[in-house]
């Protein structure tokens, strides 16, 4: 426990090999629990899951000191100390999925194992590749099912330094926020970035300004992150999109039911890991996926749940601009000049979109906590 939270850390891998294994080592000691779950994997990850989830729930005392404990017991058949060669273990199918199939969970699984020095280590294989995202999903709707009070991402790629949980574990134990992330853009954190990856970042940090509404945010790809429980039972998780791109959609679903979220600053941490990114199709879809949440979060926000006149500001601003721009590509296209009427009405389309995301801004300034 950390301050009197049960704490849970969800572990999402895809081919993380030479990776995995030293995050789910490196997680501290007061986390309860943590969801270490294999994308379907096409490496070893799954079997190096499965050795240090075994070893840590041996040496740690969590789960085979508890033998008159359901719930320890239940979560011991899940990560069962018998591994096989090939890096499955007893209690799993050839396929890698568990006996108990898909998400299934024994009915006396329904708290957290107490007592013992290390977490337990609950190790799950995806029946096939769900994404990033749908990883994510899968490891939350756990940790939901638990009563996990705060829980937290920590990526297999072991760029997530340890030291760092309990500066997104913070925000939310205080009492400030629902969601804390990590921000790598403060300062002289960016020195470790590529200049094309700090591009690409501030790119998609400007955009999610828009389509979230959390306007003083910033690296909204961190997934360094921790969420509340109120906000994971509240939260329609299916609906989250599960591929990269889940930390901005997440986001939209926060400020729609009118989240506070922390932005924590935090150095960059960048090794021999893999990046799966394939940036030629991620920009286009993720853009297209902030468009269309941003749509949808006017209309949740200040149309179903409350009415603000804004809406109507960003609808006069948004057309305008597409009338007039529509107008300008057709008058270059045939090489005439733009009126003095166009370019007026032009002018005034983007006037009145500013307008709108200022006062976008400011019915949403006070659900962002900035922290260090």
């Amino acid at each position: 426990m950390y301050e009197g939270h049960t704490v849970g850390v969800v572990v999402p891998a895809y081919n993380e090999e030479g990776f995995v294994g030293e995050v789910i080592d490196t997680v501290p000691g007061y986390v309860d629990r943590i969801y270490a779950i294999d994308d379907r994997s096409t490496d070893g990850t799954w079997a190096e899951i499965r050795r240090h989830a075994d070893r840590r729930n041996r040496d740690g005392g969590s789960v085979g000191d508890t033998r008159g404990d359901g719930a320890a017991n239940a979560l011991r058949d899940e990560t069962s100390e018998g591994t096989r060669e090939d890096g499955s273990s007893e209690g799993t199918r050839e396929d890698g999925s568990s006996d108990y199939g898909g998400d299934e969970r024994p009915a006396d699984e329904d708290a957290v194992a107490d007592g013992g020095d290390s977490p337990t280590v609950v190790a799950l294989r995806n029946e096939e590749n769900r994404g990033v995202g749908g990883t994510i999903v899968r490891g939350y709707r756990h940790a939901r099912e638990d009563g996990i009070d705060v829980t937290a991402v920590m990526a297999g790629d072991g760029q997530m330094d340890p030291d760092h949980l309990e500066s997104v574990l913070d925000p939310i134990v205080e009492g400030e926020a629902a969601y804390a992330k990590g921000n790598r853009l403060y300062g002289a954190d960016r020195s470790a970035m590529s200049r094309w990856r700090l591009f690409g970042n501030l790119l998609l940090s400007y955009l999610t300004k828009v389509a979230s509404g959390y306007w003083r945010l910033m690296d909204p790809q961190n997934g360094y992150t921790a969420i509340s429980l109120s906000a994971l039972e509240r939260l329609d998780l299916e609906r989250l999109y599960p591929r990269y791109g889940f930390s901005n959609d997440l986001l939209v679903a926060l400020n729609g039911h009118g989240f506070r979220v922390a932005d924590v600053s935090m150095p960059a941490v960048y090794g021999d890991e893999r990046s799966h990114i394939s940036y030629r199709s991620f920009v286009p879809a993720l853009s297209w996926l902030l468009l269309r949440r941003f749509l949808r979060r006017l209309a949740v926000r200040y149309l179903l749940r409350d009415f603000h006149p804004l809406v109507f500001v960003y609808a006069l601003g948004i057309a305008g601009l597409a009338v007039a721009l529509g107008a300008l590509v057709r008058a270059v296209g045939s090489r005439s000049r733009p009126t003095a009427n166009l370019l007026a009405f032009l002018w005034l389309s983007a006037l009145t979109t500013l307008a709108a995301m200022s006062l976008d801004r400011v019915e949403n300034e006070e659900l962002v906590v900035s922290v260090g």
